[in-house]
Protein backbone atom coordinates (compact mmCIF):
# COMPACT_ATOMS: atom_id res chain seq x y z
CA UNK A 1 0.00 0.00 0.00
CA UNK A 2 1.68 3.25 -0.99
CA UNK A 3 0.44 6.58 0.66
CA UNK A 4 0.85 10.07 0.91
CA UNK A 5 3.34 9.31 3.34
CA UNK A 6 6.23 8.13 0.50
CA UNK A 7 4.76 11.33 -0.97
CA UNK A 8 6.23 13.83 1.52
CA UNK A 9 9.03 11.74 2.53
CA UNK A 10 10.64 10.88 -0.47
CA UNK A 11 10.54 14.15 -2.59
CA UNK A 12 14.07 14.90 -1.15
CA UNK A 13 15.14 11.70 -1.76
CA UNK A 14 13.87 10.37 -5.25
CA UNK A 15 16.63 10.30 -7.12
CA UNK A 16 19.55 10.15 -5.93
CA UNK A 17 22.83 10.68 -8.20
CA UNK A 18 25.90 10.19 -6.77
CA UNK A 19 27.35 11.63 -10.08
CA UNK A 20 25.63 14.74 -8.79
CA UNK A 21 27.26 14.09 -5.49
CA UNK A 22 30.66 13.88 -6.60
CA UNK A 23 30.30 17.32 -8.38
CA UNK A 24 29.65 19.34 -4.58
CA UNK A 25 31.82 16.75 -2.51
CA UNK A 26 28.63 16.50 -0.02
CA UNK A 27 25.33 14.47 0.59
CA UNK A 28 23.43 17.25 1.36
CA UNK A 29 22.25 18.56 -1.69
CA UNK A 30 19.97 15.16 -2.57
CA UNK A 31 18.73 14.16 0.82
CA UNK A 32 17.82 15.24 4.12
CA UNK A 33 20.76 16.42 6.52
CA UNK A 34 21.76 13.64 8.94
CA UNK A 35 21.87 14.64 12.30
CA UNK A 36 25.21 16.41 13.66
CA UNK A 37 26.49 13.34 15.48
CA UNK A 38 26.38 11.34 11.99
CA UNK A 39 27.73 13.39 9.61
CA UNK A 40 26.91 12.45 6.11
CA UNK A 41 30.10 10.68 4.54
CA UNK A 42 32.00 11.67 1.03
CA UNK A 43 31.76 9.43 -1.48
CA UNK A 44 33.65 9.02 -4.37
CA UNK A 45 30.85 8.33 -7.23
CA UNK A 46 32.93 6.54 -9.81
CA UNK A 47 30.44 3.37 -10.76
CA UNK A 48 27.70 3.59 -13.05
CA UNK A 49 25.60 1.03 -11.65
CA UNK A 50 21.95 1.76 -11.38
CA UNK A 51 19.77 0.48 -8.24
CA UNK A 52 15.80 1.12 -7.19
CA UNK A 53 15.06 1.06 -2.84
CA UNK A 54 11.88 1.65 -1.90
CA UNK A 55 11.84 4.02 0.54
CA UNK A 56 8.79 3.59 2.47
CA UNK A 57 9.21 0.09 2.69
CA UNK A 58 12.84 0.73 3.90
CA UNK A 59 11.53 2.94 6.99
CA UNK A 60 8.75 0.60 7.94
CA UNK A 61 11.04 -3.21 7.38
CA UNK A 62 13.72 -1.50 9.80
CA UNK A 63 14.05 -2.63 13.32
CA UNK A 64 14.05 0.81 14.41
CA UNK A 65 10.83 1.34 12.22
CA UNK A 66 9.13 -1.89 13.18
CA UNK A 67 9.87 -0.79 16.86
CA UNK A 68 8.64 2.49 16.52
CA UNK A 69 5.23 1.95 14.33
CA UNK A 70 4.57 -0.72 16.81
CA UNK A 71 4.44 2.13 19.66
CA UNK A 72 2.65 4.32 18.01
CA UNK A 73 -0.10 1.29 17.04
CA UNK A 74 -0.53 0.38 20.59
CA UNK A 75 -1.07 4.39 21.64
CA UNK A 76 -3.56 4.76 19.38
CA UNK A 77 -5.72 1.54 20.10
CA UNK A 78 -7.38 3.39 22.94
CA UNK A 79 -8.94 5.86 20.57
CA UNK A 80 -9.42 3.21 17.62
CA UNK A 81 -11.36 1.40 20.35
CA UNK A 82 -13.66 4.25 21.72
CA UNK A 83 -14.15 5.15 17.81
CA UNK A 84 -15.42 1.40 17.20
CA UNK A 85 -17.87 1.85 20.39
CA UNK A 86 -19.62 5.02 18.69
CA UNK A 87 -19.34 3.13 15.73
CA UNK A 88 -21.66 0.43 17.30
CA UNK A 89 -23.98 2.59 18.62
CA UNK A 90 -24.80 4.58 15.17
CA UNK A 91 -25.66 1.02 13.93
CA UNK A 92 -27.64 0.47 16.95
CA UNK A 93 -29.75 3.49 16.50
CA UNK A 94 -29.86 2.97 12.63
CA UNK A 95 -31.23 -0.49 13.24
CA UNK A 96 -33.48 0.56 15.44
CA UNK A 97 -34.74 3.22 13.11
CA UNK A 98 -35.18 0.56 10.29
CA UNK A 99 -36.87 -1.90 12.20
CA UNK A 100 -39.69 0.51 14.21
CA UNK A 101 -39.15 3.42 12.33
CA UNK A 102 -42.52 3.10 10.61
CA UNK A 103 -44.22 1.87 14.03
CA UNK A 104 -43.36 5.62 15.92
CA UNK A 105 -45.01 8.27 15.42
CA UNK A 106 -43.54 11.49 13.74
CA UNK A 107 -41.91 13.15 16.93
CA UNK A 108 -40.30 10.26 18.40
CA UNK A 109 -39.33 9.20 14.79
CA UNK A 110 -37.95 12.99 13.92
CA UNK A 111 -36.40 12.74 17.40
CA UNK A 112 -34.20 9.40 16.68
CA UNK A 113 -33.18 10.73 13.21
CA UNK A 114 -31.97 13.87 14.55
CA UNK A 115 -30.08 11.92 17.14
CA UNK A 116 -28.11 9.92 14.64
CA UNK A 117 -27.60 12.45 12.46
CA UNK A 118 -25.65 14.50 15.37
CA UNK A 119 -24.00 11.69 16.62
CA UNK A 120 -22.81 10.80 12.71
CA UNK A 121 -21.43 14.25 12.48
CA UNK A 122 -19.19 13.56 15.69
CA UNK A 123 -18.06 10.54 14.79
CA UNK A 124 -17.34 11.56 11.32
CA UNK A 125 -15.22 14.25 12.68
CA UNK A 126 -13.26 11.90 15.45
CA UNK A 127 -12.81 9.67 12.78
CA UNK A 128 -11.01 12.30 10.60
CA UNK A 129 -9.25 13.94 13.66
CA UNK A 130 -8.03 10.95 14.64
CA UNK A 131 -6.63 10.06 11.03
CA UNK A 132 -4.72 13.17 11.23
CA UNK A 133 -3.48 12.96 14.40
CA UNK A 134 -2.20 9.15 13.53
CA UNK A 135 -0.91 10.57 10.04
CA UNK A 136 0.91 12.86 11.56
CA UNK A 137 2.86 11.01 14.24
CA UNK A 138 3.63 8.53 12.05
CA UNK A 139 5.54 11.63 9.40
CA UNK A 140 7.19 12.58 12.68
CA UNK A 141 9.11 8.87 12.98
CA UNK A 142 9.59 8.22 9.09
CA UNK A 143 11.05 11.76 9.09
CA UNK A 144 13.38 10.84 11.97
CA UNK A 145 14.31 7.52 10.69
CA UNK A 146 15.05 8.99 6.86
CA UNK A 147 17.42 11.48 8.02
CA UNK A 148 19.31 8.57 9.76
CA UNK A 149 19.25 6.28 6.63
CA UNK A 150 19.69 8.74 3.76
CA UNK A 151 23.90 8.91 4.65
CA UNK A 152 23.81 5.13 4.54
CA UNK A 153 21.82 4.48 1.76
CA UNK A 154 24.20 7.25 0.10
CA UNK A 155 27.57 5.16 1.41
CA UNK A 156 26.18 2.26 0.47
CA UNK A 157 25.38 2.98 -3.10
CA UNK A 158 28.95 4.88 -3.06
CA UNK A 159 30.80 1.63 -1.52
CA UNK A 160 29.08 -0.67 -4.45
CA UNK A 161 29.72 1.18 -7.30
CA UNK A 162 26.11 2.84 -8.31
CA UNK A 163 26.09 5.60 -10.00
CA UNK A 164 22.02 6.21 -9.84
CA UNK A 165 19.79 4.98 -7.45
CA UNK A 166 15.73 5.26 -7.75
CA UNK A 167 12.74 5.61 -5.62
CA UNK A 168 9.89 3.04 -6.18
CA UNK A 169 7.88 3.72 -3.05
CA UNK A 170 5.27 5.06 -5.68
CA UNK A 171 4.35 2.85 -8.61
CA UNK A 172 4.62 4.39 -12.60
CA UNK A 173 2.90 6.39 -13.39
CA UNK A 174 3.17 8.32 -10.21
CA UNK A 175 6.87 7.17 -9.80
CA UNK A 176 9.96 7.62 -12.11
CA UNK A 177 10.32 3.95 -12.44
CA UNK A 178 8.47 2.25 -14.85
CA UNK A 179 9.71 -1.71 -14.34
CA UNK A 180 12.84 -2.73 -12.76
CA UNK A 181 13.93 -6.29 -11.82
CA UNK A 182 14.45 -7.00 -8.21
CA UNK A 183 18.08 -7.85 -9.34
CA UNK A 184 18.75 -4.12 -9.06
CA UNK A 185 16.65 -3.26 -5.59
CA UNK A 186 19.10 -2.52 -2.68
CA UNK A 187 16.12 -2.13 -0.32
CA UNK A 188 17.38 -5.30 1.74
CA UNK A 189 21.16 -4.32 1.69
CA UNK A 190 20.48 -1.15 3.01
CA UNK A 191 17.98 -1.91 5.58
CA UNK A 192 20.39 -4.38 7.01
CA UNK A 193 23.36 -1.97 7.03
CA UNK A 194 20.85 0.90 8.76
CA UNK A 195 19.90 -1.70 11.15
CA UNK A 196 23.52 -3.09 12.13
CA UNK A 197 24.88 0.96 12.68
CA UNK A 198 21.50 1.98 14.73
CA UNK A 199 21.93 -1.08 17.26
CA UNK A 200 18.01 -1.80 17.41
CA UNK A 201 17.54 -5.70 17.91
CA UNK A 202 15.19 -7.22 15.27
CA UNK A 203 11.91 -7.40 17.01
CA UNK A 204 10.35 -10.57 18.59
CA UNK A 205 7.62 -10.69 15.81
CA UNK A 206 8.30 -9.03 12.51
CA UNK A 207 5.72 -7.49 10.43
CA UNK A 208 6.13 -7.98 6.54
CA UNK A 209 8.51 -6.20 4.93
CA UNK A 210 6.00 -4.65 2.50
CA UNK A 211 3.33 -3.21 4.21
CA UNK A 212 2.18 -0.28 6.66
CA UNK A 213 1.93 -1.46 10.49
CA UNK A 214 -1.10 -2.63 11.22
CA UNK A 215 -3.58 -0.25 13.03
CA UNK A 216 -1.13 2.88 12.95
CA UNK A 217 -3.76 4.72 11.27
CA UNK A 218 -7.29 5.12 12.68
CA UNK A 219 -9.78 4.51 9.59
CA UNK A 220 -13.24 4.47 9.65
CA UNK A 221 -14.79 1.33 9.78
CA UNK A 222 -15.08 -0.68 6.72
CA UNK A 223 -18.59 -0.81 6.64
CA UNK A 224 -19.12 3.02 7.20
CA UNK A 225 -23.17 3.40 8.34
CA UNK A 226 -25.11 5.35 5.78
CA UNK A 227 -26.28 8.69 6.79
CA UNK A 228 -29.51 8.51 8.50
CA UNK A 229 -33.14 8.96 5.84
CA UNK A 230 -34.97 12.05 7.48
CA UNK A 231 -38.64 12.04 8.37
CA UNK A 232 -40.93 12.71 5.79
Amino acid sequence: MISKLARILVAAAAFVSLAALAQTGSTAAALPAAPSAAPSPVVNATGNKIGTINIEQAIFASNEGQRDFEVLSKKLEPKQNELKGQNDELDALKKQLNTQGDKMNDQARGTLVKQIEQKQKTFDRQVQDARDDAQGQQNEIAQRILQKLAPVLVKYAGDNGFGLILDTSNPWPNGPVVWAGNSVDITKPVVDAYNAQSGVPAPANPKPAASRPAGAAPTKPATQPAPATTPK
